[in-house]
């Protein structure tokens, strides 16, 4: 009887896994190492299409974790759109904060892409590019200012496009969402339930719930992200190579420089202006950080975003649940200013007899401020980069050069992009004074994250029995955190410069 109380008693030993972190660097070297020996097995053909089986999976993998992400964008977009209006409603400074919010994309978004056509006009990546100007091609669809701005207007509730394609017995009609209608939509119903109020109560609920839902969804699907980052990277070295990577490697190499200064100068140098710690910063969005660059997806790391926000920037709940959603559906120093630049300027220099005036580069950072949301958080930058080259009136045909390496490039884009989505909230709230600062200097957690009440209470009881470890609904662990959650919400006040 004792020997079977003292098994029961004591701890359950635990399967030795590697961490997340650890997973995503391997799933890197793996994904590059597959793609190499798939190209060595049999490199594709003409129209770039797998001839081995381990190609064929590589593909599969990859696309299917995209797809997976894309499935789940468009009710996140939704439900996260509608509910950050609506965590505003009871806030007393709301519209200063909004105001702060909105402000400060702008101008990181305009320091980012002066930082871009600085790096353009001095490292010329078009310039003696080595590329084979016969492998250009033009986007399927051009993309103006008119597209853009119709594009605004939602055609019917739920955003949905119909597209057919082909000819004859081959003609077929997709369905796709217009990501911009779909935001379009989520604000004008989350401001229409702000304002009818009382009777709108069970509608929010509703979206709060549905949220909760669809993100804990997504979260399954993050789980899934280093068998997705070996399929995506392996499939881009196999069917690109290095040859072309090669060939436009100063190009990738000038977008990387100009997408690490905005993450390693720009942003430290933005929170000890406002009396942030850089290295507590850098720790506390490393989690979401590593996600988006094997992610792909602003929209894709949503929930970790804003939960590094909160948890480990100590952004306060109800306005890091406006800030973070509305920063990821617009908020894209990486894929709306640093890129689009460089490449703009990449293609004005790889064709002949084109340059660019000072009216053009005024252009660029008028492009890059205002039109983010048309990369609404999904992966790829394509229709920013078309909409740019329009304004400009450059050449189309250099965006499927561009393609070849698209998918080196997404990763650090998306990466520079969370980091920002997350930095601003936390300066705005800084300046505001709602910032918990002794969360944001705490040290993180063996998870990344600053431990919260019950994390604490968990680790203190950790071998002592189920019951005690669990605790009751009514602990004090549990009430810590509720007050911690409710605390600033309820001495919000317009805050004095």
């Amino acid at each position: 009887m004792s020997a079977q109380t003292t098994t029961e008693a004591s701890p359950r030993r635990r399967t030795w896994i590697p961490s997340f972190t650890v997973q995503v660097f391997i799933a890197l070297f793996l994904g590059v190492g597959l793609g190499f020996l798939a190209f060595q097995i049999s490199p594709p053909d003409g129209e770039g299409e797998a001839t081995n089986g381990l190609a064929t999976a590589l593909d599969l993998f990859g696309s299917t974790f995209v797809t997976l992400l894309q499935t789940v964008v468009p009710p996140l977009i939704v439900l996260a759109v509608v509910s950050s209006i609506a965590n505003l409603r009871n806030v007393t400074n709301a519209a200063r904060l909004a105001g702060q919010t909105l402000l400060w994309f702008a101008i990181t978004a305009l320091i980012s892409v002066s930082i871009a056509i600085v790096l353009g006009l001095t490292m010329r990546p078009g310039v003696n590019s080595g590329v084979d100007p016969g492998t250009q091609e033009g986007p399927d669809r051009d993309v103006s200012w008119l597209d853009f701005l119709e594009g605004l207007v939602p055609a019917n509730i739920l955003g949905l496009e119909a597209e057919t394609t082909g000819a004859g017995d081959d003609l077929s009609t997709g369905l796709s969402f217009n990501v911009l209608q779909l935001i379009v939509i989520a604000v004008v119903l989350g401001i229409a339930a702000v304002k009818v109020g009382k009777p709108a109560e069970p509608f929010i609920n509703f979206m709060h719930s549905a949220l909760q839902v669809v993100l804990k969804a997504l979260w399954w699907i993050i789980r899934l992200a280093p068998i997705g980052t070996v399929g995506l990277l392996g499939n881009a070295v196999y069917s690109y190579g290095w040859h072309t990577i090669g060939a436009l490697g100063q190009f990738v190499l000038t977008i990387y420089v100009g997408l690490a200064l905005v993450l390693f100068v720009v942003y430290p140098v933005l929170a000890r202006l406002h009396g942030l710690s850089p290295a507590k910063y850098f720790s506390g969005v490393w989690p979401t950080v590593q996600l988006g660059f094997v992610s792909r997806s602003s929209m894709g790391v949503l929930p970790i975003t804003q939960k590094v926000t909160e948890q480990n920037l100590g952004v306060p709940r109800y306005y890091s649940a406006f800030a973070v959603p509305f920063g990821t559906t617009t908020k894209m120093d990486g894929c709306a200013a640093i890129y689009p630049a460089i490449s703009a300027i990449f293609i004005a220099q790889f064709f002949p007899g084109i340059s660019l005036g000072l009216t053009d580069y005024l252009l660029i950072a008028l492009v890059s401020v205002i039109g983010s949301a048309a990369t609404a958080g999904t992966t790829g930058a394509v229709v920013m980069l078309t909409l740019t080259l329009s304004t400009l009136g450059l050449p189309l045909e250099g965006v499927g050069l561009l393609l070849a390496v698209d998918p080196i490039l997404d990763m650090g884009r998306t990466a520079v992009n969370v980091a920002g989505q997350a930095l601003i909230p936390a300066i705005v709230a800084k300046r505001e004074g709602i910032i918990d600062l002794e969360r944001y200097n705490a040290p993180r957690g063996r998870t990344g994250f600053v431990p919260t009440d019950e994390e604490l209470a968990e680790e203190a009881s950790e071998g002592s029995d189920e019951g005690d470890a669990d605790g009751s609904p009514g602990s004090d662990g549990e009430q810590g955190s509720e007050s911690r959650d409710k605390e600033p919400e309820a001495s919000v006040s317009p805050a004095k410069d």
